[in-house]
């Protein structure tokens, strides 16, 4: 019973300790949504812009004459950003009209410069020292007023190459699903076709062989059905599924074709994309080996060190082959679709080589298995 209520009191902690993460990963989905609204970051840019100036400013009329400046001179930045980001960008910038651009941003500081030096002087009527002080820094506040319209069109400029990246990376992301998808839809059903048909075979001769055809037949579904669907599985589970691969051929081939698989190296807790080495390895079976050869072999040699790979495999095949196309396999899923796969799951980690002799046919890849 003791045992009993702290298996209970462990499994109510592990509970609320997930709904802990979930809550506090909705909670922080939330805050970054809510600051990443346009309103919201142009609201702090301008709020944090008036407590700058005026920590910089100070004009020594007290907390709220000071306050009531930089509000006037944040507002008259905000006109000419606005008109920049609302007018003058749209119209001018993202049409490459330079020239008429930068010419219409000066003319626009040249106008707004002494809008704000009348208001700020009819503003310090009772200050002649703030007045001369606007008379004579009216290039400084010219130059202000120029950088801050400046800086926003290189914000802008910046958001806009940020989200147009993004948005590529997107169309990318989905686009290598879509394909990736594609694949495996095409290559998952013909390892069913070829193990029912050896499994046909058997059936037909009532072999004794049958119940062992089933048995690794159904591992293999259940590999394919459920671990398959994952983007990446254990190293070690896809060699388990290269040994029931070999051994339903060769119950299917007999003491008519030779098939050896070395594995060496260290395999752990590796993880691969799933059914990386089968398309090279029924490739073999399917086009390599014909009834015109009295005898074949196929061999396959695993190397596994740390994150590295070196997969190599070989075949014979007849003096005289009928035409056919080797870089195609049956079900349409040639090495091009092969290596646009490896392309998009380990772009340049990877090398593919293809040795095609007069009597034998090879497949090295040598790949780094990213995480």
């Amino acid at each position: 019973m003791t045992h009993f209520f702290k298996q209970t009191f462990r499994l109510i902690e592990r509970v609320q300790y997930n709904m802990d993460a979930v809550a506090n990963k909705d909670w922080l989905s939330k805050l970054i949504r809510f600051f990443t609204k346009r309103a919201v970051y142009h609201s702090l840019f301008w709020l944090l812009l008036l407590v700058s100036l005026m920590l910089i400013e100070d004009t020594g009329g007290g907390f709220l004459f000071t306050l009531s400046n930089e509000i006037v001179n944040v507002c008259f930045y905000a006109t000419i950003v606005y008109f920049n980001l609302l007018y003058l960008i749209p119209n001018y910038l993202t049409r490459n009209r330079l020239l008429t651009y930068a010419g219409l941003l000066i003319l626009a500081t040249i106008i707004i410069t002494p809008l704000k030096i009348i208001v700020f002087y009819f503003k310090f009527s009772g200050y002649p020292e703030l007045q001369a002080q606007l008379v004579r820094n009216q290039t400084i506040y010219f130059v202000a007023t120029f950088v801050i319209a400046s800086a926003s069109t290189i914000g802008r400029i910046i958001t806009d190459w940020v989200r147009t990246t993004q948005e590529k990376q997107e169309l990318e992301t989905r686009t290598m699903q879509t394909e990736l998808r594609f694949l495996k839809s095409q290559i998952n059903p013909h390892f069913l076709f070829n193990t029912l048909n050896s499994l046909y075979a058997l059936t037909l001769k009532k072999s004794d062989k049958a119940p062992e055809i089933v048995i690794k037949l159904s591992e293999m579904m259940r590999y394919m059905l459920y671990e398959c669907n994952e983007k990446r599985v254990l190293l070690s589970n896809e060699v388990h599924y290269i040994q029931n691969y070999l051994d339903l051929e060769r119950l299917r081939h007999g003491s008519k074709v030779d098939i050896s698989f070395e594995a060496t190296g260290h395999i752990s807790d590796q993880q691969i994309a799933p059914l990386m080495f089968i398309p090279f390895i029924e490739n073999s079976f399917k086009h390599g080996l014909t009834n015109q050869l009295e005898r074949g072999f196929v061999n396959i040699r695993l190397h596994v060190e740390k994150q590295d790979i070196d997969f190599f495999i070989e075949n014979n095949k007849p003096n005289a082959l009928p035409h056919q196309d080797h870089h195609r396999r049956s079900g349409g899923i040639g090495l091009v679709n092969v290596r646009r796969r490896l392309d998009i799951l380990y772009p340049r980690q990877y090398s593919l080589e293809i040795y095609d002799n007069p009597k034998t046919y090879a497949v090295q890849l040598k790949m780094h298995l990213n995480d």
